[in-house]
């Protein structure tokens, strides 16, 4: 059975929408360029859940169905390690944005005369 057969009018909808969005966002090439550098704080997120999710995925193979209740002291211990994961995260975003310096702030302050 094919999806036009039982909803003609939604799967036309679905089409303009896409056609719509298509038409309004050409893409990424005249996007403006991201001065506060979120894109290595995504990419360091990104990053950091892509580990999370490969370690449990392989600690419920390890573990089975014992992986859905974890001991407190084990989720006080992930609790730890995600806000340590978000402050590093933030931390380094923080240099890397100081170095920088996009808006030419820093600079500013260094080199200002008295």
């Amino acid at each position: 059975m094919q999806l036009n057969s039982i909803f003609p009018r939604v799967s036309g909808r679905i089409v303009s929408v896409k056609l719509v969005w298509i038409r309004g966002n050409p893409g990424y090439k005249g996007a403006p360029q991201s001065e506060m550098k979120v894109g290595t704080l995504c990419w360091m997120y990104w990053g950091a859940s892509l580990m999370w999710l490969v370690d449990a995925i392989f600690e419920y193979a390890e573990l089975g169905a014992e992986y859905f209740t974890p001991a407190p002291v084990d989720m006080l211990n992930d609790f730890y390690l995600g806000l340590s994961v978000a402050a590093l995260g933030l931390i380094i975003w923080l240099v890397i944005l100081l170095l920088k310096d996009p808006k030419g702030v820093v600079k500013a302050a260094l080199f200002k005369k008295k």
